[in-house]
């Protein structure tokens, strides 16, 4: 039996989605979630203020997501809905973190099978608990796969070069200043320049809140935090008056020279 004109196997068709998946979400610029000690840290580089990738879902429950936007805000929007509905019908203590990553890895697994084109999308769902032991980090991918992280997540962009060097700094119980450090160290290239205060979307989960805990860091807020993140080398004290600067032991004769010649001295979707 002769297979017929334009046949491609299940697995194959599979693999096309998969890479096409990959590739959108590669395009985009990394989000990073980590854990400190209040709470749940969001940081994601962005330059437009009305299209956020950072969002509240209900009382406890962030959402992050990297990807085509109207891609992952339609899925936002069913996670609000689905939490406000559930919240309602049965009590507020029974929309958690888990059970909304079980939602979205559904609809995600069920689009990647049945539909031509698989969604652009990665999203991270965190909850926040009354003690650190408490706090949940789920990262779902565009096929509905979910992966539990614990004490951080990066997705976007060069996902992987940024996780190596979030599990680098990464240390338990952080500060919220230290919090932002490491993640602004993770998001910048070796030997690049960190994202402007005014390009940066932040925002946390902070179990010490009444009620709601998610809080958008802006404005005054967010610069006094990134302020101290910058830490600054003290000034050499000048010798009083009158005084040469010590030498030391260090050795007499011509200074050391240079060779000879001249000296080397050495980037979308959401």
């Amino acid at each position: 039996m002769s297979m017929p004109f334009g046949y491609a196997s299940p697995e194959q068709i599979m693999r096309d989605k998969a890479d096409y998946a990959r590739k959108g979400i590669a395009r985009g610029r990394s989000v990073v979630v980590l854990q400190y000690v209040d709470g749940i840290l969001f940081v994601a580089p962005n330059p437009s203020r009305a299209l956020h990738k950072i969002s509240e879902i209900y009382d406890r429950i962030g959402f992050a997501a990297v990807g085509r936007y109207n891609e992952f805000e339609e899925l936002r929007l069913g996670g609000i809905r689905y939490a406000d509905i559930n919240g309602y019908t049965y009590d507020r203590s029974d929309v958690t973190g888990r059970g909304l990553a079980n939602l979205y890895a559904s609809n995600l697994g069920r689009i990647f099978t049945e539909s031509i084109k698989s969604l652009e999308v990665e999203v991270v769902v965190a909850e926040v608990g009354e003690t650190k032991d408490g706090d949940a980090i789920y990262r779902l991918t565009f096929d509905g796969s979910v992966f539990d992280e614990h004490g951080f997540a990066a997705m976007g962009g060069q996902a992987e070069a940024v996780a190596g060097r979030l599990k680098d700094r990464y240390r338990e119980s952080m500060s919220l200043a230290d919090a932002l450090e490491v993640a602004l160290a993770a998001l910048t290239e070796p030997g690049g320049e960190r994202p402007p205060v005014g390009q940066l979307e932040v925002a946390v989960l902070d179990r010490n809140r009444e009620h709601r805990k998610f809080l958008r860091l802006t404005g005054a807020r967010l610069e006094r935090l990134f302020a101290q993140t910058t830490s600054t080398p003290p000034a050499a004290t000048p010798p009083p008056a009158g005084e040469t600067p010590s030498s030391g032991d260090a050795p007499t004769g011509p200074p050391p020279t240079g060779p000879e010649g001249d000296v080397d001295d050495g980037s979308s979707p959401l």
